[in-house]
């Protein structure tokens, strides 16, 4: 089965797929998050987080 990486537009409570996909990609860690279980992102930089913990390191990162 081929997975292919979904293009998303990041909301305040949701996302609007642009292009569809199975996945995209965490920008901290890089892993796969299959849309079904994204639920973590960050609005204005436009970024999907894996976890609470990549969401986390990246709020740390950027309150230095």
């Amino acid at each position: 089965m081929n997975k292919k990486k979904a293009k998303l537009i990041f909301k305040h409570n949701y996302f609007e797929i642009i292009e569809e996909g199975d996945y995209v990609l965490c920008a901290i860690s890089n892993k796969e998050i299959p849309l079904k279980d994204l639920n973590y992102w960050n609005v204005e930089l436009q970024e999907a987080y894996f976890s609470a913990k990549e969401a986390n390191e990246k709020f740390k990162l950027l309150n230095k």
